[in-house]
């Protein structure tokens, strides 16, 4: 693992014994299987009952951690068939935001994904997720594309939040954003959205105003970063872990509010921990939600993607 959480160092100490294990079976010939087994087992329990327990600022360290599956694994391990649509027409082509067509088990779609990066160069690249006006507008372009083909949406959201330079406001992000969730509301086509990561503020809702709303069991999702809210709020940076407490961030929080539809189940210890099952449990659950939305009317679908918008926390408004 690239790096340790401070919650996880009683687990990090048992992965380092079951190294040594194999590397002096290698060496001396010992049959350790059993052992390992055992400890793996052991390594298992612990990380089910850890993550079951996970503070919101443990969650937010989780959904950042650099190994988490980013867009482009679900894209090479969910979808068959890709075929990229770059630029916006108008400025030029944002990396930090991917679109296309693509394939999920025989069913057509449009793909939107906010892509992070996996190291150095990449990470550049993709601008680390953080998406320019032109991105959000090349995502409009899809829209109308799934629209005009009539194909489902499927978003992807693994964001800090949109690009807040100079040049993104100079073009226009917010307009760009807003552009964005009303494109959302005029599709007659099935859109539903992912968080797979972090989904932060204004630069993941524009591509997140969906028919269904899934997310990631350690995911997280708010209209700020515990780190902002704190140095707002409390002019205090140290206060991460309040902070985070208070924005109902999590995965149960939100379902709990209605703002999401449905948690998709992580691996044990997260999703950083098998990739490979979390794109299989994250394919199984779009097929479902895809096929569910298909056999809906493109106006009732229309009038309760608005509704469901309209009407979040209307019952803590109430209260």
């Amino acid at each position: 693992m690239s790096i340790v959480f401070d919650f996880e160092e009683q687990v990090s100490a048992l992965e380092k014994k079951i190294i040594e294990l194999r590397n002096a079976a290698q060496i001396g010939d010992i049959d350790v299987a059993n052992e390992i087994t055992r400890m793996q087992n052991k390594i298992d329990r612990m990380l089910t009952q850890i993550y079951q327990k996970l503070t919101p600022w443990q969650t937010v360290q989780v959904s950042r951690h650099p190994d988490r599956p980013k867009f482009t694994y679900y894209l090479d391990n969910i979808f068959e068939d890709f075929i990229e649509i770059a630029g916006d027409r108008l400025f030029a082509d944002d990396q930090a935001i991917i679109t296309g067509f693509a394939t999920i088990d025989n069913i057509k779609c449009c793909i939107i994904g906010q892509e992070k990066g996996i190291d150095t160069e990449s990470r550049l690249k993709h601008n680390f997720g953080m998406p320019k006006p032109e991105g959000y507008r090349k995502a409009i372009r899809i829209m109308d594309l799934a629209n005009k083909f009539n194909l489902p949406i499927l978003t992807f959201i693994d964001t800090a939040g949109a690009y807040p330079g100079l040049e993104s406001e100079e073009r226009g992000v917010a307009e760009a954003i807003a552009k964005c969730m009303e494109k959302s509301f005029q599709l007659k086509v099935p859109f539903i959205s992912t968080i797979i990561g972090e989904g932060g503020s204004g630069g993941a809702i524009a591509i997140a105003t969906a028919d269904k709303v899934l997310m990631f069991e350690h995911s997280i999702y708010s209209v700020i970063s515990p780190e902002g809210c704190a140095s707002i709020l409390w002019k205090d940076e140290t206060k991460n872990n309040l902070a985070a407490e208070v924005q109902k961030l999590t995965a149960k929080d939100l379902k709990a509010l209605g703002v999401i539809d449905e948690i998709v189940k992580e691996p044990i210890g997260g999703a950083h921990r098998n990739k490979k099952l979390a794109a299989d449990t994250l394919k199984q659950v779009l097929i479902k939600n895809i096929q569910k939305e298909l056999s809906l009317d493109s106006k009732s679908r229309q009038i309760r993607r608005r509704q469901k918008f309209k009407t979040i926390g209307d019952e803590f408004l109430i209260m």
